[in-house]
């Protein structure tokens, strides 16, 4: 299990295994949320768009509804939360 030591000054650096898995770069923002029974779960803030391409899946010729986005968003996040 990846560890890391809290400063004086409240800085962890995040394990190379964890900014590996989360695909992390230098200057991402993460958010933290406190879970059921003490857990804490961090999330890589902000995403590239790119990432966003080929995610709603929609007939030539047509266009994606906002429904069809919000479907693609909520399977995307949910593949990232694990």
């Amino acid at each position: 299990m990846p560890a890391a030591t809290l400063t004086s000054k409240g800085q962890v650096t995040v394990p190379k295994e964890i900014r590996e898995f989360l695909k992390l770069k230098q200057g991402q923002e993460l958010d933290f949320q406190i879970a059921e029974k003490g857990q804490v779960i961090l999330h890589a803030r902000n995403r590239d768009v790119r990432r966003l391409k080929g995610m709603i899946k929609v007939p030539p010729g047509t266009r994606a509804t906002i429904e069809d986005m919000h479907e693609a968003i909520s399977r995307g996040s949910a593949r990232v939360r694990r």
